[in-house]
């Protein structure tokens, strides 16, 4: 117990968390928990940035390696997201479809998830099948460029949100509580 308690607390230091910005330059940083513009309708977020596991984002970088070839970049909207940051959602929408319960926690809280959109070469948001964070039928239509780029760097898609994807590996690392605060130093 107190092992997993020190693991919630702490950055981990083999396959640690990495920036999003410092990998993929060129990729849009559109992070809504850090605005209102989200489920919430207020900031989770101090700030705008996006966080995961070196490994997965090793392979985040080569989706963006494929799309820009294709004349695309990412827009990231979520990446690690802290299990308080997680919590607060599942008060606000307690639907395991749409939202992963907090008692179990997230491939997100793990750092091994990603919500990602697509955008033209001048960073310019490309039209997508619903809003992000859109609960419905029209979450689930797939995009096929995302989803190609996405797939072929090893991440599985989630199939009730377009802009969901996990690296598999996700599901044996812990679960962290580390503010991005604490991330930035």
């Amino acid at each position: 117990m107190l092992a997993a308690l020190i693991a919630m607390a702490l950055p981990p230091t083999t396959n640690p968390l990495v920036d999003l910005r410092k990998l993929i330059p060129d990729a849009v940083l559109d992070v809504r928990y850090a605005t209102a513009d989200n489920i919430a309708g207020k900031p989770l977020y101090p700030f705008p940035a996006a966080y995961l596991r070196r490994s997965s984002a090793e392979k985040l970088v080569k989706a963006a390696d494929a799309l820009r070839a294709r004349g695309l970049r990412l827009v990231v909207h979520d990446a690690y997201r802290p299990l308080s940051v997680q919590k607060a959602l599942w008060a606000i929408k307690p639907d395991s479809n749409y939202v992963a319960n907090p008692a179990k926690g997230s491939s997100h809280n793990r750092g091994g998830a990603v919500d990602v959109a697509l955008a033209d070469a001048n960073g310019k948001p490309l039209p997508s099948p619903s809003a992000y964070d859109e609960f419905g039928p029209r979450a689930r239509v797939r995009v096929k460029a995302l989803d190609e780029a996405m797939s072929a760097a090893g991440f599985e898609p989630l199939a009730s949100e377009w802009w969901h994807y996990r690296d598999a590996d996700a599901k044996d690392w812990p679960v962290l509580d580390v503010p991005f605060e604490e991330l930035e130093k």
